[in-house]
């Protein structure tokens, strides 16, 4: 019996139905009709004591078709197969391979038990499109796992192994798959079926009962997790449907669950991480770049052991690739070795890591002080001082001891790739690999291609940092490619407006209430802002009030005074930053005035809109949606607010030109005048972000 994509075997009893809808088994409307079909027929049918449900190996189901979002999705819809699944006579058991997310979670959920191969990973990421799950996820995972734990998944979005949704209680048993998953699937489902009248999710109450004895507990539990959330409009709409489900009723809950559904479908915060997910999508297959074309790096190395070295060097271990640590002195090789060692120690406190996985890294990565010992990689990461001429001498090193075909990236936040290229016997085989602190942890590497770089190179090093994990966009060579020059675009606008009468947690509010989770200031401080004032004194460039301030001795956090100052990590408004801007303000001659949040928010943004379009015109990114994707996984920008050039387009270009043209006047800085592409688009009506 077979009704495509869904094929049906019965052997010995037990129902095989299996989804098979390439290449995730996507949940669109063939596969809900052709599931709706098969249940309707076994039924009826007398040789069918239970349905085990299964997909493909490398996914159950990874959810809802995102092509049908909007669109008015035809019946069967989603939650109706899924209360058909639930409510159908006989014992159902989803068998978990691959990936379970979104709606194909919620339909496993569904079933009346559920078993997963070891590999398999679940979760229901809803929120990171500004959405909530819409099938009843929010009332049956509390059931199963308890209020907080479903808290915790849901408003994170993050993705679970099998063995921690079985310790969860999302899962009742992983099976090794010795004798093939599906046969030992089978096996535990007709044991499941002969054991008693199944009970569905939702009518499962002990793990809910005392937060629906205590009104309010699912809001205080939610506190912490909603506090980290990335999207707090979707946040909240999941909170209160989980809260409907479980102080109400579940039937209540569902008809809360659906509204909030629908409610963040149509908003605008939606549609910008909806654009995000395509323009990430797009990021991945970069313009004229060969996948193929990568080199198989099975040994790398890395050049230098502070902190970006050190992190660089744990993302490729983490990945399984043994690396090499070259530093040019013992103390400090030892002191970057040790703390590797430390965020280790650290991540598997935090569960991060296992011990076994901490161990495993900690033998993929090898100290050195010998250029030599770097014969046999493929790839080599220089992390060390940002000056040109330390990173000239150091591949200009590297030229003469690592093997012909080795790929040599830098590291360099701003410098010319192209000039540390032209120091080599081989420019051809040198690109930029620009990550972000901690390089652990930050998702985005900038992968610059220089005037030299070949196919291979570039392919190498991308499809490299795809493999450690992290979401690489390939930029053109300029002073701070893109990201960097966009924000000391912002910068510069920052001290002016803290010259003309601004104070910095004025401008630290204005930018945290847009979204992002640090402003300008307080990230300074948080950086130090000698490293700021080193690189403007090496760039014969100034910024008064930055630069008063480290004249002074404070450089952020470390010194425990910058813009602010500190006691602990807390900081606190100092009057004496206050008197040090005022007295810089009146050397300049500038009078202050009270300033609005509104033209603070505008002076921040525009200019980096404006910097954006520049650097599309120069052809520095490919495309204008690659920009949204650095500033969002680079630099905090606020998901639900789609990137810079997004935000641009919603706000429309004519408003963009507008604004800026009138701040170039007031203020005299030529540097606003809108960019050709800006004022292009705004003439034109065009998006800059259409097709990108």
């Amino acid at each position: 019996m077979t009704s495509q994509p869904v094929s049906v075997q019965i052997t010995d009893g037990v129902a095989h139905v299996r989804m098979d809808n390439p290449p995730v088994n996507a949940l669109g409307v063939a596969l809900r009709e052709g599931l709706m079909d098969a249940l309707a027929e076994l039924e009826h049918n007398d040789d069918v004591t239970s349905v085990l449900l299964i997909g493909q190996p490398k996914a159950f189901s990874a959810g809802a078709d995102i092509t049908e979002f909007g669109t008015g999705t035809s019946s069967p819809t989603l939650p109706e197969l899924v209360a058909r699944l639930e409510d159908f006579p006989k014992p159902v058991v989803a068998a978990i391979t691959g990936v379970a997310l979104g709606g194909g979670l919620e339909l496993a959920m569904a079933a009346h038990a559920r078993v997963a191969l070891p590999t398999a990973k679940l979760g229901l990421p809803e929120i990171s499109l500004g959405l909530i799950p819409g099938a009843g996820g929010t009332g049956r995972l509390p059931r199963l796992v308890g209020p907080q734990r479903a808290l915790e998944l849901i408003l994170g979005g993050k993705q679970i192994s099998a063995e921690a949704a079985l310790k969860d209680g999302l899962v009742d048993a992983v099976l090794d798959g010795v004798s093939g998953f599906e046969t030992e699937a089978a096996r535990w489902t007709a044991e499941f079926a002969a054991s008693g009248e199944p009970v569905r999710t939702q009518d499962r109450t002990d793990k809910i009962a005392d937060a629906a004895a205590k009104p309010g507990t699912v809001v205080e539990l939610a506190a912490t997790a909603l506090r980290k959330v990335k999207d707090p409009f979707a946040g909240k709409a999941a909170v209160e449907a989980v809260t409907a489900g479980i102080e109400e009723s579940f039937e209540r809950g569902t008809v809360v669950e659906r509204a909030k559904f629908q409610e963040r479908l149509k908003s605008s915060e939606s549609a910008a991480q909806r654009y995000l997910f395509a323009a990430e999508r797009a990021a991945r297959k970069p313009r004229n770049l060969d996948p193929a074309a990568a080199r198989d790096v099975k040994q790398a190395g890395v050049v230098g052991a502070g902190t970006m070295g050190g992190g660089i060097a744990m993302a490729l271990a983490s990945a399984g690739i043994p690396v090499t640590v070259v530093e040019a002195q013992q103390e400090a090789l030892e002191r970057g070795l040790g703390m590797i060692e430390k965020n280790l120690s650290v991540s598997v406190s935090h569960g991060s890591r296992t011990e076994n996985q901490a161990a495993q890294q900690r033998a993929l990565i090898t100290g050195t002080m010998e250029y030599a010992d770097l014969g046999d990689a493929d790839l080599v990461i220089e992390a060390a001082f940002e000056d040109l001429q330390v990173k000239k001498e150091i591949f200009a090193t590297l030229d003469h001891n690592v093997k012909p075909e080795a790929v040599l990236a830098t590291n360099t936040s701003y410098l010319n790739i192209d000039e540390i290229a032209a120091g080599t016997e081989h420019a051809e085989r040198v690109l930029g690999m620009h990550f972000f602190s901690p390089a652990n942890v930050m998702p985005l590497v900038e992968v610059v291609r220089g005037g030299q770089t070949s196919p291979e190179a570039l392919a190498t090093g991308f499809a490299t940092a795809r493999r450690i994990g992290k979401t690489p966009v390939v930029v053109g060579v300029c002073h701070g490619f893109v990201g960097n020059r966009m924000l000391e675009v912002r910068s510069r606008q920052a001290e002016q407006l803290l010259l003309e009468g601004a104070l910095p947690s004025q401008v630290d509010d204005v930018l945290t209430n847009f979204g992002f989770r640090m402003g300008p200031f307080a990230m300074a401080d948080m950086a130090g802002l000698d490293i700021g004032w080193r690189n403007r004194k090496a760039q014969g460039t100034t910024a008064p009030i930055g630069d008063a301030l480290c004249e002074t001795g404070r450089y952020g956090q470390k010194t425990g005074s910058g813009y602010y100052s500190y006691e602990g990590r807390e900081r606190r408004n100092d009057p004496a930053v206050t008197e040090i801007i005022e007295r810089v303000s009146a050397e300049h001659n500038v009078t202050r005035r009270e300033i609005s949040n509104e033209e603070i928010l505008e002076r921040l943004l525009f200019p980096m809109i404006n910097e954006g379009a520049r650097i599309l015109e120069e052809k520095i990114a490919d495309r204008a949606s690659d920009i949204d994707v650095i500033w969002v996984k680079g630099y905090n920008w606020p998901a639900y607010r789609g990137g810079p050039m997004w935000y641009a387009d919603q706000m429309g270009a004519a408003v963009v030109v507008e604004r800026l043209t009138h701040y170039a006047e007031a203020t005299g800085d030529a540097s606003l005048r809108p960019a050709q592409a800006l004022q292009e688009s705004a003439d034109g009506g065009v998006s800059l972000t259409e097709g990108a």
